[in-house]
């Protein structure tokens, strides 16, 4: 089976479109990606997540909904696509950030909505350590993510470990990116190109090549 449409998935600041561009550079691939500062509660979300949680997983369950339903315009026997979100990460959001009616609610309308969408031929799932994550998040400095705490970081890390460890929707390889720097170690990136073109099946694990056994 070809691989055409590869999502790489994974906390905030773990590094997904830093990696999804790299590989569209190697695969002369279509990038799909999300823009997070379309969302206008998202800023408000982190001041004050208990008032607008719902309204923010709701606006990016549409948006990416929309972005998925664009996915289908495309040939993709003959391009290949590769985003940095599949449509389920809205619902890991989702189960950590509202209350038990709110979730009901929300996963009452992602449930009708994701009958309609694509599924990725493989996932690329991202991991790394909170005070890794905590370092990138600060170093990029968006005004919104200054709030992020290292327990927030933490909860969710934990909600992303659990659903993808019962993840079986689509092939999946794990990357524990806390020794990698695919943008200088240009062996490991190579070496996990080559993984993403193997047939995928099931959950496979990728360990760098630069790390000694």
């Amino acid at each position: 089976m070809a691989v055409r449409y590869i999502a790489i998935e994974g906390i905030t600041g773990v590094g997904k479109t830093q990696l999804a561009h790299l590989l569209a550079g190697r695969l002369h691939a279509h990038l799909a990606l999300e823009d997070v500062t379309e969302n206008p509660f998202l800023p408000l979300f982190y001041e004050d997540p208990q008032h607008y949680g719902f309204q923010t997983q709701v606006f990016f369950m549409l948006s990416r909904y929309r972005q998925q339903q664009e996915l289908h315009q495309m040939d993709l026997f003959q391009t290949v696509v590769i985003s940095n979100f599949i449509f389920e990460r809205d619902r890991i959001y989702a189960n950590v950030g509202l209350n038990d009616a709110e979730f009901a609610l929300y996963d009452r309308l992602a449930e009708t909505l994701s009958e309609k969408i694509p599924r990725p031929d493989l996932v690329v799932y991202l991991q790394d350590s909170i005070p890794h994550l905590l370092g990138r998040i600060r170093a990029r400095d968006r005004g919104y993510e200054r709030v992020i705490s290292e327990e927030y970081l933490a909860r969710l890390s934990e909600a992303y470990n659990h659903f993808f460890f019962h993840y079986t929707d689509s092939p999946l390889l794990v990357v524990n990116v806390s020794e990698i720097d695919f943008a200088n170690q240009l062996d490991d990136l190579d070496d996990l190109v080559q993984q993403i073109l193997s047939p995928p099946a099931g959950t496979r694990y990728y360990r760098p090549v630069h790390v000694d056994v």
